[in-house]
């Protein structure tokens, strides 16, 4: 099932599966349109709540989500959102440092980058606080306005 709601960064659509979110997609639907939705359901519990806390994180009022997560990826992927979700409030890392606390090297940078890209729960697992080695804002499957809106929210000065 799922829903709409607007925010700062655009409509986005909650999506819900067997109790737990599954995905939050930019709208227009970017890379989600394989994956299982449902119908409409403006009334579910567990949507309302992600509304709710979502709106909360932008006004500025939520540091972080409790929210029950099923993203669906591969193993490797699921490692890289595991240590997205360890990443603060209102900082950032590098896909390099990700890399490292994955035990990776050679092009590991690279591979947590592609894993990144792939999340299916922006804002709430927090890819868009992932940066490129030298500072700079990299890639982001929302664009790069989105990210800098969200960091900007976080941080107010960053970005």
């Amino acid at each position: 099932m799922w829903t709409l709601i607007d925010t700062p960064v655009g409509e986005l659509r909650l999506v819900a599966q067997d109790g737990a979110i599954t995905a939050i997609d930019f709208m227009p639907a970017l890379y989600a349109e394989g994956r299982p939705r449902g119908e409409r359901s403006d009334s579910d519990p567990l949507l309302i709540e992600c509304a709710r806390q979502l709106a909360e994180y932008f006004a500025g009022d939520r540091t972080f989500f409790d929210l029950p997560l099923a993203p669906a990826g591969t193993p490797f992927q699921a490692r890289v959102w595991e240590q997205l979700q360890k990443i603060e409030y209102g900082t950032t890392c590098s896909y390099g440092e990700i890399a490292g606390r994955l035990a990776m090297t050679g092009h590991g940078a690279r591979a947590v980058g592609l894993a990144n890209g792939k999340n299916p729960i922006p804002i709430v697992i927090p890819c868009h606080r992932v940066i490129g080695a030298n500072g700079t804002l990299t890639g982001y499957a929302g664009g790069l306005e989105r990210k800098t809106t969200l960091l900007g929210l976080e941080s107010g000065a960053l970005f």
